[in-house]
Formats: structure tokens, C-alpha cells, sequence
């Protein structure tokens, strides 16, 4: 049984499960059945993670579930004003902060310019995934939808997914990057991928966030230099536009809370009235055991509290 789904309580096999599959809580206390496992998450950017499946990561933290997070580029440019050394500098604390609210075990950060992605090569970058596949022997992988390209505007995010995408598979193969192996390292086959998108085109999981909203958006919050740069951009539009947004001009200087709380529940909320979901997340998860008709409702175990992780920086 698959337990990035909690341990889903299912009908016997001969019973046909019908997709979206909708992951819910709570339900009776039951034993923390993700302990054990790992999984790496692959982003391009520091607050990806918190943005596209923050309320997913910190329920797989609370069932003991073991999460890596890879951020390939130094979001050395993601900021409004300030220098690119102290740019990088607190993105990369700030990207560690989210990472610890989200109750992440390790975060690894390879380092390629940011915005830059498309100039680099595609295999090499795809080498570091397969690398830390190896290193850490993940149940699952999540990472960007390289087949979900509606709005996704950022060329960055479009890398990173045909490089997961490959290392998925290559990092089975004996005879690309024996050096690994060299090192101590062995071939490893990851069971599952979820993807994430800006719109996912064909949802087969839908989580239920409600008991994480709460740490998804202090984790989003953490992510100050970045969130500003985000109003920082709104506020240009807006004036190219003509027009004024009361609340990006308190949010540019001011307290950022009131905007990103409200934007973080009212999109969690939304993607749950698609699902009769009070506020979820959305992916699409390979393999997946398809097939067509609306979707039918399963509960997961509830998620028992426990130790915070301390969060481990691991090189790149």
C-alpha cells in the first residue's frame, strides 16, 4: 500500500477505484504509517515549494514521512533593491526557515544562476537529480508537470521538469554516471511521481490541506524578500495599467500577512470547491491506477504529533 497516500483505506482490489482519488482528514488515530519513508522534492526556486504543495509536504512531515527538497538554482535575482550577494544570502536563510515550518528533514541547494536555467545543460543538471536519487533512495519524487504547460510562464520551472523527468527513469541505468557508483552509490528506482503545476491539465490526486493551511502560509511568509518582489512586480503592472491596489502599497513596506494569507486560502479554497474539499492541493501522480468516473472519497490515518525534525543542510 502506497504510503505518500497515508496509508489509503481502500475497497478489496476487485472493487474499480475512480481518479481524482480525494485524500482526506481526519480519521481514527492510527499508527504514523509514512515513518520509514522519503521523498525528495525538486524546485527551481526557494519558495516553490511552500507555494505549489506546502500543505502536501507538511502532511507527509506529520506522518513521518522523511522529505528532501533540492533547489537547483541561488535565486540570487529574486529580489526588489537589495544586492544579488544579499539576495542570495536570504533567500537561502529564508529558504531554510520555510523549509523547517514545512517540518522538512534536508534541504540541498545546487547553486545555478537563477533565471538562467534554459543555458544550461539539461544533463548536467539532470546528473545532480540523479545523484541525490541515488543518495537518498526516495519512495517518491515531486517536482514540476513537465506535460502541464498551461500558464506556466517561467523557464526555470519548465527545466527542472524535463530534468526530473529524465532522472526518473536514468537513474535506474547502471551506465549513466557510474562515478556514483564509484562513490558508494547504486542504481535506485523511485516507485511514484507527483507533479505540480500553475494549473494541473490531468488531476489524479487531490489532497486535502485544511489541517496544514495554517503552516503552509507561515512557511509562504517566511519567504519576505521574495513575497516583496512578487508585490513588487503586481505594483508595476498595476501603475503600467492605471490603476492603484491599496493593498500592495501596504504590503510593498509593510506588513505582508494580509495580502499572502488571504491569496493562500482563497487559491487552497478554490481548488477544493473543485473537489468538495474545504482547501486542497492538486497533482498528478505516476503511476497512477486510472480509471474514468467522478471521484470517490477515501480517508487517510490522522496525523499524530511528534519531535520536529532538525533540518539538515546537505551539500550539493
Amino acid at each position: 500500500m502506497n504510503p505518500l497516500r497515508t496509508m489509503v483505506t481502500v475497497r478489496p482490489l476487485s472493487a474499480v477505484r475512480q481518479y481524482p482519488l480525494i485524500i482526506q482528514s481526519p480519521a481514527p488515530a492510527a499508527p504514523r504509517l509514512g515513518r520509514g519513508r522519503r521523498v525528495i522534492v525538486v524546485v527551481a526556486h526557494a519558495d516553490d515549494v511552500t507555494l505549489f504543495c506546502g500543505g502536501t509536504v507538511a502532511r507527509w512531515a506529520d506522518l513521518g514521512v522523511a522529505v528532501t527538497v533540492v533547489r537547483v538554482t541561488d535565486d540570487s535575482l529574486d529580489s526588489a533593491g537589495v544586492d544579488e550577494a544579499t539576495t542570495r544570502r536570504c533567500n537561502a536563510e529564508q529558504f531554510r526557515a520555510a523549509c523547517e515550518v514545512l517540518g522538512v528533514e534536508e534541504v540541498v541547494d545546487l547553486g545555478w544562476l537563477t533565471d538562467r536555467l534554459s543555458d544550461e545543460s539539461t544533463v548536467a543538471i539532470r546528473e545532480r537529480i540523479i545523484y541525490h536519487v541515488r543518495r537518498v533512495r526516495p519512495f517518491a519524487m515531486a517536482s514540476f508537470d513537465p506535460d502541464s504547460r498551461l500558464h506556466e510562464d517561467n523557464l526555470d520551472h519548465k527545466v527542472v521538469a524535463a530534468a526530473v523527468d529524465e532522472a526518473y527513469w536514468t537513474s535506474m541505468f547502471d551506465k549513466h554516471h557510474p562515478e556514483h557508483l564509484d562513490e558508494g552509490l547504486r542504481p535506485h528506482g523511485v516507485y511514484e511521481r507527483w507533479y505540480f503545476g500553475r494549473q494541473v491539465a490531468d488531476v489524479t490526486e487531490v489532497v486535502d490541506i485544511s489541517t496544514t493551511i495554517d503552516r503552509k502560509v507561515e512557511a509562504a511568509l517566511c519567504h519576505d524578500l521574495m513575497l516583496r518582489n512578487i508585490v513588487h512586480q503586481l505594483r508595476l503592472q498595476a501603475e503600467t495599467g492605471g490603476y492603484g491596489v491599496a493593498a500592495l502599497d501596504a504590503a510593498q513596506d509593510g506588513d505582508l500577512r494580509p495580502l499572502f494569507d488571504t491569496a493562500l486560502r482563497r487559491s487552497a479554497e478554490a481548488t477544493g470547491a473543485r473537489h468538495g474539499l474545504a482547501m486542497a492541493e492538486e497533482f498528478r501522480v505516476v503511476p497512477s491506477r486510472r480509471t474514468r468516473g467522478p471521484p470517490r472519497r477515501v480517508t487517510v490515518s490522522r496525523f499524530l504529533g511528534g519531535s520536529p525534525r532538525r533540518l539538515r543542510q546537505a551539500s550539493a
